[in-house]
């Protein structure tokens, strides 16, 4: 697998954080990326952590919603807040996550994650539409370690 540097390049990192900004015009929720490398414990429970580092966990309704992702894992999580969580059934992911494996399985690493974005933030906009005096509670950029 490619170094986390060449894993995306600058223009995908934009078109990335573009989709994010575009997801979140529908929804309070907030939709975050990261990219490791490698991950030497389980990729869920390193995702967690990740989550509580980067503050996700600090969103007024807990609907933050991390793409974690370790390249040479090839593996990626999908990890949301209590918030949603709570509220939606245990297949909610499913369609986010299959959106991303497909893409993946390709090599179209990109584009699975726009995918994926792009269906989170279609089926958060359900539960946690966008409402006047929202903002933006969390960083678009894409977060690497």
């Amino acid at each position: 697998m490619p170094y986390i540097e060449d894993f995306l390049s600058q223009q995908e990192e934009q078109e990335i954080i573009e989709a994010i900004r575009i997801a979140e015009r529908e929804t309070s929720g907030e939709i975050r990326v990261h990219i490791e490398q490698k991950c030497n414990m389980d990729l869920y429970e390193h995702a967690l952590e990740v989550f509580h580092y980067l503050k996700m966990d600090n969103t007024k309704q807990q609907n933050g919603v991390l793409i974690y992702v370790a390249v040479d894992n090839k593996g990626f999580v999908i990890y949301g807040d209590k918030g949603i969580n709570d509220i939606v059934g245990s297949d909610f992911w499913n369609s986010t996550r299959d959106k991303i494996a497909f893409q993946f399985k390709n090599g179209n690493f990109k584009q699975g994650l726009i995918d994926g974005i792009q269906e989170a933030g279609k089926v958060l906009a359900q539960y946690f539409p966008w409402e006047h005096g929202d903002h933006n509670e969390l960083d678009n950029s894409i977060s690497k370690g």
